[in-house]
């Protein structure tokens, strides 16, 4: 492998022709989209028409106008069909971190005889922060097991009420089975809810095909929706009806605008929104999936496994005796789209990274972390990402003090 092997493959890539959808600044390799995806040049023109002209002139008619209302709904189907969902499926809105506490409830409402949230080490910390909160609000003996991410399947049992995952390590990028896990999880009479963070956009998600029951995600990822940008929420079609959500608000109601005192869900998706959503994300968002709409997953997956492979091989070749070790697996079809690396000073040595224009991140205790948006990410820029790195490691630049000094955001 080399530079002009690298060149070559940009000439052959099937998706060359989208990095033009997206805005990003000269001479930065950007390859952090597994943290916030890119701004798609369509997106301020469309925040500018939605807040000059939907807000500013038609105001509250907006909501019948311009659709307003329904947006949430409109998102959520777009978003499916990224995901292996039929139509009706999917809502956006909300957080990831919100929208897991409405799963949490309902998976405790359809299989109230068991008592045990199944996990693993594998799972965003705040995913588990969030089940143990309802665990403490419960109060009635639920328990939140934590295993190994390939003890999993084992601790799949007859006490399980559901299993929360995280489908890609957010650390590791290794890839769950959701098909396998789904089977487990149904044999036992247990219920499956998968976050989708690192997954959406990234990899060809089939939640219809392998039967899952909820799952939940984030936009701002691979989706390119914006920092803070709504998440997104999936239930089976045949649990819809049945699906009691914990917090019931209006946007949620059968009928919101007859103002009744009592709640009444709506029918399907609906009723696992609460309250009023924020218009100008969710406009952000709408125009950032413009570019999805004729996306082959199995191009992009196909793409995204050749960047990761490529840039696995340049960092052993080039910066194994610096210490750097690859984290995951090491069979490319049992990973997601990005690369996590290990070295003593991974913190300092990625801000060095930083100031050269190379943008990853960092996750402790010793991790940088390098994602591969395939919409926008090239094989050259994977060579000279790895080059800079390499003569940041020979001349040990990272060692300075601006570079030493941890700040709030890593």
């Amino acid at each position: 492998m080399n530079r002009s092997r690298c060149e070559a493959l940009d000439a052959q890539d099937p998706l060359a022709h989208k990095r033009a959808a997206f805005s990003i600044p000269e001479g930065l390799i950007y390859l952090d989209g597994n943290s916030l995806g890119v701004l798609p040049v369509n997106v301020p023109a469309r925040l500018a028409e939605v807040a000059a002209r939907q807000w500013g002139e038609t105001l509250i008619k907006s909501w019948n106008e311009h659709g307003w209302f329904h947006l949430p709904r409109k998102i959520g189907d777009r978003i499916a069909r990224l995901i292996g969902a039929p139509a009706g499926s999917v809502i956006a809105g909300d957080t990831i971190s919100v929208n897991l506490f409405k799963l949490l409830g309902a998976a405790a409402k359809l299989n109230p005889a068991r008592r045990v949230i199944l996990s693993d080490t594998g799972n965003f910390p705040s995913d588990l922060y969030v089940a143990q909160g309802f665990r403490g609000l419960m109060d009635d003996g639920y328990a939140l097991k934590v295993v190994e991410p390939g003890q999993v399947m084992d601790a799949i049992d007859e006490s399980v009420a559901f299993t929360m995952i995280t489908e890609v390590d957010y650390r590791t990028a290794r890839l769950h089975d959701m098909k396998a896990v789904t089977r487990r999880a149904h044999d036992k009479g247990a219920l499956t809810i998968w976050d989708l963070a690192h997954s959406a956009g990234a990899t060809p998600v089939q939640l219809a095909a392998a039967d899952a029951d909820f799952a939940l995600g984030c936009t701002y990822k691979y989706l390119n929706g914006g920092p803070g940008a709504p998440a997104f929420l999936y239930v089976k079609s045949d649990l819809q009806d049945k699906v009691r959500p914990p917090l019931s608000g209006w946007w949620g109601h059968a009928a919101p605008f007859a103002f009744e005192p009592e709640y009444r869900p709506a029918p399907g998706i609906i009723r696992n929104q609460c309250g009023t959503q924020p218009i100008l994300s969710m406009a952000a968002l709408d125009a950032a999936l413009d570019v999805w709409d004729d996306v082959d997953m199995t191009v992009l997956r196909r793409k995204s496994l050749a960047l990761c492979k490529t840039f696995i091989d340049l960092v052993e070749q080039r910066l194994a005796p610096h210490g750097v070790m690859v984290a995951g697996p090491r069979d490319m079809n049992g990973r997601g789209s990005h690369v996590s690396v290990h070295h003593p000073q991974g913190y300092a040595v990625m801000q060095a990274l930083i100031a050269a224009n190379v943008v990853g991140d960092f996750r402790a205790p010793d991790m940088m972390r390098f994602g591969f948006a395939p919409l926008y990410t090239s094989f050259t820029e994977v060579w000279d990402a790895v080059d800079i790195l390499a003569r940041i490691l020979d001349r040990a630049e990272w060692n300075e003090p601006q570079f030493l000094a941890r700040k709030a955001v890593t």
